[in-house]
């Protein structure tokens, strides 16, 4: 092994294109590929910024020919040599056109024989990979991935900054408050039986920021929390953190649209057209069946409720008569993939979420079948039909449930699967800020409401003089930004009145000792002067993967956990010592 002393990057791998020809460079890198024809040797060096050849032929001292002779996959080399055209010219990679005519060769470390091949589109199992994910970062892909993240987390930050906002850094360990999901908890060595928590979010801290006059705050923030994983969802995250003072809705989703608007033009040369699509919490719910809805695709769901009341069919005048609702969409031309096994597989997956059932219609070139058609009158049949705009070719999926919300989400459900079987999602990025969301939840389980977002959430002015007696009704000053079925970010107007929101704790069942235990040092700093202020809190690893069309979060972050939410590379979470839980005051029950 050599020593790097006395050599330094000329530039960059990559970056080497024809009108270098004739300048002497120093590259450093990991091989690629070694070909050794006799008298030629090749070797593919490659960085972040791509891959340059290296070439060695019957001019090249014997010393470094030898050197090039040993190099082999992923070794490191430091090579110094002159910029020439290449004989035989590539137009798989950028620098295809030329060569580097090696003078100087030194291998820096050598390699073993990887797990896996340092390749795009590596086929090697994902939980291999992330066992040995410093080599997984290497390939070219993972690279330009984390490359574009790190590209948006700088346009980030200068947007902000151009537009006034100030960068502070809030605690790590701080203390554990009810945010929705469960908290990491970090045990005390200094106080025994006290805990702080990893933050869910940065809420009350930039909150705080705003009492203490700062104007406008932005964190590239990392959160944490502890519920299980999917695609898009890790236990820690970063997340783009905002708040203003002195705003209302309104300039909240202006500065958030600019945002967008810079980030994709600069990041990706996108151009997203704005002002963005807004859509209320209701509307979206009674057409989509979802509060972050895909809208690259039709198949709306419309209401049968009135139309199926005294059709003939039990299920359906039953879940009437009992104030439920009957719901369905149209997947048009679908019959054909849409066949009786896979409304089968619909079927179960229905099922498998909660539904009873799953009602349909196909219209074939062979007529009509219908799972309820026999019960069902021609006359009444047809009215179903030009309800749902059905033509031949057409199926029609039906939900009929005693709860409206469950009906509606179901079918949101089975929509987003029908496009998916159906291939007609299209390209591109629909994004939609979805408004108005309900400020109570009514939660079966406790049989109480519930702050649907966190309790210092604002509700609309004119329903201010129901929040006792028509808790349903009561809409909040919260917005979710939504991008191709994803959720982007969510955000809300904050409630900074005292009077107002020992109403609204009154409401959630919360008694004055109990709000001030729990947001004490929150509700003191209000006593002292609150600007009215909002914000929100935009998933950068959520926006970065939306952008690169990636199958999961796992690919735009470093260092990402597994669906079990262990790490394969370090094996964590792992037992610690037993003095260590002396120390901290704790004691393991299995």
């Amino acid at each position: 092994m050599e020593f790097l002393t006395g050599l330094k990057r000329t530039d960059y791998c990559g970056n080497f294109r024809l009108s270098d020809a004739g300048k002497e460079v120093t590259v450093f890198g990991w091989v690629q590929r070694a070909r050794n024809l006799g008298s030629l040797i090749f070797i593919d060096l490659r960085d972040r910024t791509g891959i340059i050849q290296l070439a060695f032929d019957e001019n090249t001292a014997k010393d470094v020919f030898e050197k090039a002779e040993l190099a082999k996959s992923e070794y490191v080399l430091a090579a110094v040599g002159t910029v020439r055209e290449r004989s035989a010219k590539s137009d798989k990679i950028p620098t295809g056109d030329i060569e580097v005519f090696v003078t100087e060769l030194r291998i820096l470390s050598k390699s073993e024989t990887t797990p896996f091949e340092i390749i795009p589109d590596c086929q090697t199992a994902e939980n291999t990979r992330l066992k040995y994910r410093y080599l997984d970062l290497r390939r070219p892909d993972l690279q330009s991935n984390l490359l574009l993240r790190n590209k948006v987390t700088k346009i980030t930050r200068d947007y902000f900054y151009d537009n006034g906002f100030i960068e502070i850094e809030t605690p790590i360990l701080c203390r554990s408050t009810p945010e929705g999901a469960r908290d990491f908890l970090v045990p005390s060595r200094i106080h025994n039986g006290s805990f702080y928590a990893l933050p869910q979010s940065p809420q009350l801290y930039k909150q705080l920021s705003m009492v203490a006059g700062f104007d406008r705050y932005i964190q590239i923030a990392r959160c944490f929390r502890d519920e299980d994983l999917r695609a898009d969802r890790q236990p820690e995250f970063t997340q783009i953190d905002l708040e203003m003072s002195f705003v209302d809705v309104e300039d909240v989703l202006q500065m958030i649209e600019g945002y967008i608007a810079k980030v994709f033009k600069e990041a990706i040369g996108v151009d997203i057209p704005t002002p963005l699509p807004r859509l209320k919490y209701k509307d979206a719910m009674e057409r989509y069946g979802s509060d972050k809805p895909d809208t690259r695709f039709g198949m709306e769901l419309f209401d049968l409720t009135d139309i199926v009341k005294d059709c003939g069919f039990s299920v359906f005048e039953s879940t009437v008569a009992g104030n439920g609702t009957v719901r369905a969409f149209t997947a048009k031309n679908a019959a054909s993939v849409l066949t009786r096994k896979e409304i089968d597989k619909l079927t179960e997956h229905a099922k498998g979420i909660g539904a009873k059932g799953l009602a349909w219609i196909r219209l074939t070139e062979d007529g009509m079948a219908s799972s309820f058609g026999k019960f069902v009158s021609e006359e009444k049949m047809q009215e179903i039909l030009t309800a749902a705009g059905a033509e031949k070719g057409d199926v029609v999926l039906i939900i009929a449930d005693p709860k409206k919300t469950f009906a509606l989400t179901t079918l949101g459900t089975l929509r987003n699967e029908v496009a998916k079987k159906l291939d007609i999602i299209s390209d591109g990025y629909n994004f939609l800020w979805i408004v108005e969301f309900p400020f109570f939840d009514w939660d079966e389980d406790t049989g109480t409401w519930v702050a649907m977002h966190h309790p210092f959430t604002s509700p609309l002015d004119e329903c201010l003089d129901y929040l006792e007696t028509d808790k349903a009704n009561v809409r909040a000053k919260a917005y979710d930004l939504v991008l191709n079925g994803i959720e982007l970010s969510s955000g809300s107007i904050r409630i900074t009145n005292p009077e107002l929101q020992g109403r609204i704790f009154n409401l959630l069942g919360l008694s004055d000792e109990e709000a001030y235990e729990k947001f004490g040092y929150l509700l003191d700093a209000f006593r002292f002067g609150p600007p009215p202020h909002g914000g929100m809190g935009i998933g950068l690893d959520r926006l970065v993967m939306q952008m690169l069309s990636a199958e999961s979060l796992r690919d735009v972050i470093a260092f990402p956990k597994l669906k079990d939410a262990t790490e394969a590379m370090t094996e964590c979470p792992a037992e610690v010592d037993s003095e260590q839980l002396k120390l901290l005051g704790i004691e393991i029950s299995k």
